[in-house]
């Protein structure tokens, strides 16, 4: 007795292997698989007997449980004698939720490599289901269903056909490659058949990646009229891919390609596309991007980020990233508790028709080394750095093809300490050396050396107060006293042309973005911090500050706000809110209580939505080549018309020339089956290389197999 049941039970859990989903990534003939056999069996039924020719038969409610795996059947019957298993339905195994399998009865051999099973479907994370007449289990590794519909949307029971089905005579699905195998199948769309294939391949939806078509989409622009885009998808391997995409318009051939590689301690993805096209007949056209990282011994990591393109106006006719500059980045990092290092190489190429990049700085080279020690003997925090920098031009001209290096090492100890009732002083005393080499212009020596010593003494006097309510409000005046000493001003100025002024380097003793230019003379700084925390979740934030100075400085932009004995008046602020609002305003007020600059931002998400806004305005600024007044005004939002149907739209538009520079808006609809996306886009700026143009998207994606569906967020009702 004992024997026979051990053997059932043996059998109907093997029976876990009918199932073509695994968990992620294991594979059918894995140790995973195997130790889900290994595990206990347990059978449960309302009575279990052996016939008088020694057949065991349990019936009434049978559940058989072994691992994630559960077996429901109205009635198991075992054959000893001739290895047979026969189960009366409605038969249910579910596979630990990856899939499911239906079936209205099933014979099998003992060890459940052949079999049939009538009446069955399958159905692959509640969502993919392929129903057949019949099942038939084939040397442990195939399942065949025959007469069979497949899909991922959902399937009423009155009757209704769902928005779109594959049919086909006979479906073969290989449990070990994870993949499904159609004969003469027909695509319906409301079951009216639209297109036809002798045999095609699909993955089943546990497999994550596998070589085949991906989603085509449909591009018509201005420029390159209506075109089609089909990738490609080539598995290389569990660690590397490429995908190909082909674009085809009446105005163009490209080839598109992406490729990515993952390493044990990096990976890489390099992406372009090679083109022929009627915007520049007879010249091969394209672009290549590739970017990396790799983690190195001792803590080193190496990055990369590569940009090239043809031409200035290929990334805006391919909608591409509109980038004006292509920064190309290599780099090695060594970020440490008490050290930090990083090198660099950096290429600029210039996609601005305004600009002669001979006489842009294209090639740069940066290295900075920072080390901090805490002496035990005065206290404090000593920090000891060098930083290299050098840019080239490619024009040799004097003056206009200027090449500069320079090094500097900076040494600068902090100390703070806390006065009283909580007052907060702080010491900064420091100095820096910075040695200059200068080719290619007559009006600078080759080698200019400069000594700049400083100190800072800071004091801040933060209070907290508490309203009756639970608020909290905290208060900071700050007060800070600072001297700096240049040794020699005359150096050229290639890097600290744009200076802004902010909340960050309110207390900085010099606001210069780089080292070829320091502050001067003796400052003081007077500011205020304040915040507000409610109990009901609200945030406020706010700064207010000013720089007075000894003399002013000729090298500060007027936009900067800092020109002067006495900077602007700095003002900053945001406000959040528990409903999703989020504003940041940031602006100068000079002395005639005008703004001199002014930034606002703003953001406000709901669960069915989202919007965002940003508004810039800078006045005219004749040392930074800026001939008129900048005045922007930008917004992009989202809104979840319902569960199926969403919206988008964005616009930038400037204000002072009154014109548009961009604007779309975009359509989706998702339910569990499929994703449409619909979407224009026009762009209204004009250069000598770039002509205004508009540019509709349209994409269609089956989603449940090789995509991820919306099976609960986005099913539909068959009400």
């Amino acid at each position: 007795m004992r024997r026979v049941l051990a053997a059932l039970l043996t059998g109907v859990a093997a029976f876990g292997l009918l199932t073509p989903a695994h968990s992620q990534g294991a594979r059918p003939d894995s140790a995973e698989s195997g130790e889900q056999q290994d595990q206990p069996a347990l059978l449960v039924a309302d009575s279990v007997f052996i016939t008088t020719d020694g057949k065991l038969v349990a019936q009434g409610n049978v559940e058989v449980f072994q691992g994630e795996a559960r077996l429901k059947a109205r009635k198991i019957t075992y054959d000893r004698t001739s290895g047979q298993l026969s189960i009366e339905g409605p038969i249910r195994l579910d596979q630990g939720g990856a899939s499911t399998i239906l079936a209205d009865a099933a014979e099998l051999d003992d060890g459940l490599n052949n079999g049939i099973l009538l009446g069955a479907r399958m159905v692959f994370d509640q969502q993919v289901q392929i129903a057949g007449t019949q099942m038939t289990r084939v040397g442990g590794r195939y399942t065949r269903l025959y007469k069979t519909a497949a899909t991922s949307c959902q399937v009423c029971e009155n009757g209704r056909p769902p928005l779109w089905q594959i049919r086909a005579q006979k479906v073969t699905h290989d449990q070990l490659e994870r993949q499904f195998y159609f004969e003469n199948a027909q695509f319906r769309i409301l079951d009216v058949p639209v297109f036809y294939f002798p045999v095609i391949r699909l993955p089943d939806p546990t497999l994550d990646r596998a070589t085949g078509f991906l989603v085509p989409s449909i591009r018509t622009t201005s420029r390159l009229k209506t075109g089609i885009q089909v990738p490609y998808f080539f598995k290389l391997g569990d660690h590397k891919d490429l995908t190909l995409t082909p674009y085809i318009s009446p105005r163009t051939r490209t080839l598109g390609y992406r490729y990515r590689q993952a390493f044990r301690n990096g990976r890489i993805v390099i992406e372009g596309a090679q083109t022929r096209d009627d915007l520049q007949p007879g010249q091969d056209r394209g672009y290549l991007f590739a970017n990396g990282w790799f983690n190195l011994k001792n803590d080193f990591k190496f990055t990369f980020d590569l940009k090239n393109t043809s031409d200035n106006a290929y990334l805006v006719d391919y909608g591409l990233p509109d980038l004006d500059r292509l920064r190309s980045e290599i780099a090695l990092t060594r970020i440490k508790r008490d050290t930090a290092f990083r090198t660099s190489f950096i290429h600029y190429k210039s996609l601005r028709d305004s600009e002669n990049e001979d006489e842009i700085p294209s090639r740069v080279f940066d290295l900075n080394y920072e080390k901090r020690f805490f002496p035990t003997g005065i206290g404090g925090e000593a920090r000891l750095a060098f930083i290299s920098h050098a840019h080239e031009r490619t024009s040799d001209q004097d003056v206009v093809g200027r090449d500069v290096a320079r090094a500097t090492l900076d040494a600068e100890w902090l100390r703070s300490w806390t006065l009283g009732p909580g007052l907060r002083a702080e010491w900064q005393l420091g100095a820096s050396v910075d040695t200059f080499d200068i080719f290619d212009d007559s009006n600078y020596p080759d080698r200019i050396t400069r000594y700049t010593p400083r100190t800072a003494f800071t004091l801040r006097y933060p209070m907290i107060r508490r309203e009756g309510n639970g608020a909290t409000q905290y208060i900071e005046p700050i007060a800070q006293v600072g001297w700096t000493h240049v040794s020699d001003t005359d150096v050229p100025n290639d890097e600290s042309n744009f200076q802004e002024f902010d909340h960050g380097n309110l207390l900085s003793l010099s606001r210069f973005p780089a080292e070829d230019r320091r502050e001067d003379g003796a400052t003081a700084v007077a500011g205020l911090n304040w915040s507000r925390y409610d109990p009901d979740g609200w945030q406020a934030f706010a700064t207010i500050g000013q720089v007075y100075r000894e003399t002013a400085d000729p090298d500060f932009t007027i936009t900067s706000g800092l020109r002067g004995t006495s900077s602007d008046l700095l003002l900053a602020g945001q406000i959040k809110t528990n409903d999703g609002i989020a504003l940041t305003a940031r602006g100068l007020l000079n002395g005639d209580f005008d703004f001199s600059a002014a930034e606002l931002r703003g953001s406000w998400r709901t669960d069915r939505g989202s919007l965002a806004g940003s508004y810039v305005w800078l006045p005219e600024d004749p040392s930074i080549n800026r001939s008129a007044a900048f005045s922007e005004v930008w917004f992009g939002g989202r809104y979840e018309i319902n569960r199926n149907w969403t919206t988008s739209a964005s616009a930038r538009y400037d204000l002072e020339a009154s014109s548009a520079i961009n604007a779309g808006v975009g359509l989706t609809y998702r339910n569990e089956c499929v994703t449409v996306n619909m979407s224009v886009r026009r762009r209204y700026t004009t250069t000598s290389s770039i002509e205004p143009s508009t540019d509709f998207g349209f994409t269609v994606a089956l989603t449940g197999y090789a995509i991820e569906g919306g099976a609960k967020k986005h099913r539909r009702t068959c009400s």
